[in-house]
């Protein structure tokens, strides 16, 4: 191949330094340009001459051949001059190393330029031969970094201004903000080696971050994505950390959390009694032993797993050591003493303390007036989780992944808590759940149709130690580990068959576990938000000092301010994908695409786990979780919350969508807060299905079987709806079928003791109640004389089709649960003891939808003494059916294929994928909510496109 064919000559002016012997600054045609010259086999000399392709110099070559080049240039027409475009990239690119990965980029094509996040993105202006520019706009596209998500680039020509250097500008002005916030991001690998590592300059330190995680979301004020508009511009950065900062080949090239021990946040532990462990940095002789601690009672660090040195001065953990260890050890200590630890996180306080002690556990649940609530626990790595739980491939990377959500996952020893009446017959071979066959596992053969017994004293026939997930949903792939330490305490989550587990998620988490050569410590902490039940997370330190001073022993506090309140997000895997909880950390406020424009719209909610949304555009914004709106401060967090969605944003609503039940607190505050814009109401059960239509892409014409399924949403006839199948688009919906009508009689008095739904649902089936039937004896004898002449008078009743006081009735007359200390409490330990029933000879519901015969062979089955997990797995296996069914007579009506399924009930994940299952089997599509949660904190979403299609 001939010279000319090969690329533009040039002749090298110099190798720049700093860049490895890859980078020289050559003469094209006149112009100073930057080469890669890192395809050559040793670099070039200045005065060589080498020819460029694609930014790359790819031969050394005399001044003979570089005149030939030049020559075959001309003759092919082809443009010796420069390029100059602009590059204008939309989506999440600020906070993810955007501007740092334009840079190296330019670099890597030699070309010369500028990058700067602005309101509408990033803006890369690039200058060079037009091959190289061009590649570059392909780079920006599709190579971005790993945390990014680039939704649209849009290119300009300019006018070529010449120049050698690529710089990154400072930020412009905020204008109407189009670009998207990262989330927090958990602590990456890279990070986590640095932290470990005692010849690193950031060894310990509990702010460690770089360019692929730390704090973002949390700790933004306004965009664009720069260090003076976050809360670390009060911490200006050291000469070493500049220089990291500065540098393009540096990991923290432009990573605005950047921050080590000599410029960044401090630790500090206060205790109740005012004593203060300092950070330790620069040689404070705090120990960080059991005395700065107060932990001089009974059962305190001496006592606690052999910790008799909990982090003194000459220590691994003591307070010589970098990164506020003294107060590390210190915290450390307490929580092995069994002491209680507010934890300041990423979005808010944590209440911490040790998850295998009992009594600190049962400690922490009598403070926070918690009830029967579970809690969420932080495992100190993936091998404790594994001792605790048992996990698909699939949860694993759920667990891991770069959010470190909580996930609900199955506790090892979930069928003798759940499951207690069962006969623990040796190698009894389960018949499956609702509508699954599941193998026992890789590589066993069982017959058809057959689950295996996953509780320890089945004395099935497998290997020592291993034991099988056989839940439907699981795909029989779920080993679990062998037995380690053993397990949390049962105050963690009383009678609860999963646990919710995350992994730590920050450095601060990290070291509060301990490094090697630390005293022991708990590898299992109780990790729940800082707060009364009911009130929204503690963010401020000097309100946590105050709302957490009957709470907590001490607090671990630094002195970054959180600017935005953010709770962990749960999650789980079921049906083949991962089901949302509760969206939060890690998740927000990444925006939901949608599937046509919607003119600027503010959604607020429901009153249960309110989350509220941001409209305009192609996009919807759906905050993080807010709380329930039966709480003044929540109700003010909304505001809050709202305000600064607005500001990261740029949407300004031109009208609200709020529920339409009357009494809704979150409708109440659109109504406060419309300042003259317009109010519109959407039905509660439309909106969850508009929310999974949504994040699914279903354009504005399309219609769908839409399953609602949950406890209360206010129907159109004034009664409580829960059980509704709507034939629906995002404008209008008709009500196809739905679960038949019984009274609720009390209201919240109702749900909040099942056994009074049930015994109207005995009632209303024309059951006797009669002594042997669990809720009967439930029910005191006043309370139950009252309840017959409400349900026969229909005095202080409202009918009900709610799917989910169904599950509460069933729980009740299974003898399962009689009262709630938290919402869908009877549901769960009913679907905990479905994982372990028989479904053989499962109930059956009419295609009408009535629940009395149902409610009569239950009924039928307690008198006959069948096991309460049998019930409750024939009953799954109903309503699975029943969806099945009703989506069926839906479809001869309205010749659709498609359901959607939403609403609080299919987060049980049995019922999800049975149902899912089944409805596949009969050849419909199905839809679930994979990017927000089914029950009420995805139904933002789904009024807001509702409203848009009015």
């Amino acid at each position: 191949m001939s010279a000319v064919c090969l690329g533009i000559p040039g002749r090298v002016v110099e190798v720049l330094d700093g860049f490895h012997g890859q980078l020289a600054l050559v003469d094209v045609l006149g112009a100073s340009r930057r080469v890669n010259v890192g395809m050559l086999e040793v670099p070039p000399e200045p005065g060589q001459w080498v020819l460029i392709h694609m930014g790359f110099a790819v031969e050394v070559v005399d001044e003979d051949a570089a005149a030939e080049a030049r020559s075959g240039l001309e003759l092919m027409g082809r443009p010796a001059d420069r390029v100059r475009r602009r590059f204008t990239v939309s989506g999440l690119v600020q906070g993810v190393g955007f501007r740092p990965f334009a840079y190296a980029t330019a670099a890597a094509l030699a070309l010369t330029g500028r990058v700067a996040n602005t309101a509408a993105g990033v803006v890369a202006e690039v200058e060079g031969d037009p091959e190289a520019v061009t590649e570059y706009g392909r780079r920006l596209r599709a190579d971005g970094p790993p945390l990014a998500m680039v939704t649209a680039v849009e290119e300009t020509a300019m006018t070529p201004q010449g120049g050698t250097g690529f710089t990154i500008d400072a930020s412009g002005p905020a204008g109407e903000a189009r670009t998207l916030a990262s989330p927090d991001v958990a602590t990456c690998d890279d990070c986590l080696r640095e932290l470990r590592d005692p010849r690193d300059r950031r060894y310990r330190h509990p702010f460690i971050s770089c360019t692929n995680c730390g704090p973002r979301f949390t700790i933004i004020e306004t965009l664009p994505y720069d260090r003076a508009t976050t809360t670390m511009a009060g911490f200006p950065m050291c000469a070493d950390c500049l220089r990291e900062y500065e540098d393009p080949a540096d990991r923290r090239f432009h990573a605005q959390p950047i921050a080590c021990p000599a410029c960044g946040p401090e630790l500090e532990l206060r205790t109740a009694d005012g004593t203060v462990a300092p950070a330790a940095l620069g040689g404070a002789d705090t120990s960080g032993g059991a005395e700065a601690s107060g932990a001089d009672t009974p059962g305190g660090a001496e006592a606690s797993r052999g910790a008799d040195t909990p982090g003194g001065a000459d220590t691994p953990g003591g307070a010589d050591t970098p990164g506020g260890a003294g107060a590390l050890a210190a915290a450390r200590a307490m929580l092995a003493a069994g002491r209680i630890v507010a934890v300041k996180g990423l979005g808010g306080y944590h209440l911490a303390c040790d998850a295998r002690n009992a009594a600190a556990v049962e400690e922490l649940r009598r403070r926070k007036r918690r009830g029967g609530k579970p809690f969420a626990v932080m495992v100190s790595d993936l091998g404790v989780a594994r001792e605790l739980v048992a996990m698909t491939t699939a949860e694993e990377e759920l667990l891991t992944g770069v959010r470190h959500p909580i996930v609900l996952l199955p506790r090892r020893i979930y069928a003798d808590i759940a499951a207690p009446d069962v006969p623990p017959g040796p190698g009894r071979d389960v018949p499956p759940g609702p509508g699954r066959d599941v193998a026992p596992g890789p590589g066993r053969d069982a017959p058809p149709n057959t689950r295996w017994d996953s509780r320890p004293s089945s004395g099935r026939d497998t290997p020592p130690d291993t034991r099988w997930d056989s839940r439907p949903g699981s795909g029989g792939d779920r080993q679990l580990s062998p037995p380690g330490r053993g397990a949390v305490a049962e105050a963690v989550a009383p009678g609860n068959p999963d646990l919710g587990v995350m992994l730590p998620y920050t450095p601060l988490h990290v070291l509060l576990f301990g490094l090697a050569g630390d005293p022991p410590g708990p590898d299992v902490l109780v990790m729940t938000s800082g707060n009364l039940s009911g009130e929204p997370i503690v963010v401020d330190d000097r309100d946590a000092e105050e709302r957490l001073s009957g709470l907590a022993d001490a607090w671990l506090r630094h002195d970054r301010a959180i600017r935005v309140p953010c709770d962990d997000s749960v999650t789980r895997h079921a049906a083949g994908g991962e089901l949302p909880i509760r969206r939060s950390r890690g998740y927000a406020p990444l925006p939901i695409a949608l599937p046509f424009e919607v003119p600027p719209l503010l959604a607020v909610g429901a009153d249960l786990k309110n989350t509220c949304a941001l409209g305009a555009g192609r996009y919807a914004w759906v905050s993080q979780h807010i709380g329930d709106m039966d709480d003044l401060r929540t109700i003010e967090a909304l505001g809050a919350t709202e305000a600064h969605l607005e500001e990261l944003t740029g949407v300004r609503p031109e009208v609200l969508v709020a529920d339409a039940h009357p009494g809704y607190r979150s409708a109440a505050w659109a109504r406060a807060h419309a300042g003259g814009r317009p109010v519109r109401l959407v039905q509660h059960h439309h909106a969850h299905v508009a929310s999974v239509m949504a994040e699914h892409g279903l354009g504005a014409g399309e219609r769908v079987i839409g399953v609602a399924f949950d406890g209360t949403g206010y129907g159109d006839d004034g009664a409580v709806w829960g059980g509704e199948v709507l034939v629906a688009d995002y404008k209008a919906y008709h009500r196809e079928a739905h679960l038949g009508y019984v009274p609720l009689a009390g209201g919240d008095a109702s749900v909040r003791r099942p056994y009074r739904m049930a015994l109207s649902h005995l009632r209303a089936a024309g059951v006797p109640w009669t002594p042997e039937l669990p809720p009967v004896a439930a029910c005191p004898p006043v309370e139950r004389e009252l309840l017959a002449r409400q349900l026969t008078t229909g005095f202080g009743c409202v009918p009900t089709s709610s799917m989910g006081r169904l599950f509460d009735a069933v729980a009740s007359l299974a003898g399962v649960c009689h009262t709630v200390e938290y919402e869908a409490e009877a549901a769960i330990r009913l679907a905990g003891l479905a994982r372990v029933g028989f479904a053989a000879g499962a109930y059956r519901f009419p295609v009408t939808g009535d629940p009395g015969p149902v409610i009569r062979a239950v009924a039928a089955d307690v008198v006959r003494g069948v096991p309460a997990a049998d019930i409750a797995a024939r009953f799954h296996a109903a309503v699975a059916a029943l969806i099945a069914d009703l989506a069926e007579a839906a479809r001869r009506s309205s010749g659709l294929g498609v359901v959607a399924l939403g609403g609080g009930v299919f987060q049980n994940a049995l019922l999800a994928g049975a149902a899912t299952e089944a409805l596949r089997e009969r050849g419909f599509t199905v839809l679930l909510p994979r990017l927000l949660p089914p029950n009420d904190g995805g139904l933002a979403l789904g009024q807001l496109m509702a409203a848009a299609s009015a």
